[in-house]
């Protein structure tokens, strides 16, 4: 893994890790996870086999990504989020990864601190999860999201800002109109 920085206590098993990706102390990269370029995976974050992070992805402390879960290039993971793959646990019942439901976060999305994502959805485009948000169903691209369960509040830009009314970005310009109002 060459131009892969590890922290000293960090701990990064994964052979699929691009160059430029930082992990740091107390953070846990599992054998079978695999992990883009220019990623930073920070500290006490846990990244499990079957997992897939693409480029350029930011994975703040004490997040959790389970096997199953897909994260495209450029999702932004806040502190604390917890990502699940099981609908029905139990710990008597040994499930193999067919049996776990898959998740995807699509480009750009944005999860704030301690946001719950239940399995089986999928995060649009450059979507945006307030902290604290649990997401139980498929959130639609630049859709702003908050709440338990999780509802649509208003609409996002690429760069992170509100919506006005028209659909339009006012600090960088941007305009929507093909996000239904």
């Amino acid at each position: 893994m060459t131009g892969v920085r590890v922290h000293p206590n960090g701990l990064c098993e994964s052979d699929e890790v691009g160059d430029g990706t930082r992990v740091w102390a107390f953070a846990h990269v599992l054998p079978g996870a695999k992990v883009g370029r220019d990623c930073n995976i920070c500290d006490g974050a846990f990244v499990e086999d079957g997992a897939v992070l693409g480029d350029r992805v930011t994975v703040k402390n004490g997040t959790l990504v389970f096997s199953g879960v897909t994260c495209e290039d450029e999702v932004f993971l806040g502190p604390n989020v917890l990502f699940t793959n099981d609908l029905r646990p139990r710990a008597h019942i040994r499930k193999g990864p067919d049996e776990l439901v898959s998740t995807v976060v699509r480009r750009g999305a944005s999860l704030g601190a301690g946001t719950v994502v239940v399995c089986g959805t999928e995060i649009g485009s450059y979507a945006f999860a307030a902290a604290g948000s649990v997401i139980t169903r498929d959130v639609p691209a630049h859709s702003f999201v908050a709440g338990n369960p999780a509802r649509h509040k208003g609409w996002v830009c690429e760069c992170g800002f509100r919506l006005n009314d028209s659909l339009k970005c006012e600090d960088c310009g941007n305009s929507y109109p093909d996000l239904a109002p």
